[in-house]
């Protein structure tokens, strides 16, 4: 009989990464609870720590895409910078 390989959905991956974090069990324990290898919850934590940060960033904020926006700004005014006026006193 041929063995499938399971799949986990993110909700799972993120609820076993959390109790993984807290450590308030071991991952052997964790492991049978949720009956996945120690080894597989040792990298959905990695995983989750190492991408936890983009919860926090706002939408849109990669360099890409504000290089677009700046260029469709610059598209609408007719492509130059907009020239500051500086009033002196």
């Amino acid at each position: 009989m041929k063995n499938t390989r399971r799949k986990y959905d993110a909700k799972f991956k993120t609820l076993v990464a959390i109790e993984a974090i807290k450590e308030r069990e071991t991952l052997n324990g964790l492991a049978i609870k949720y009956e996945v290898s120690p080894v597989m919850i040792s990298r959905w934590k990695k995983e989750f720590i190492e991408n936890s940060a983009a919860a926090f960033e706002a939408p849109g904020s990669d360099e890409a895409t504000i290089d677009r926006e700046k260029a469709r700004y610059l598209s609408k005014i007719g492509g130059k910078p907009p020239i500051k006026d500086v009033l002196i006193y």
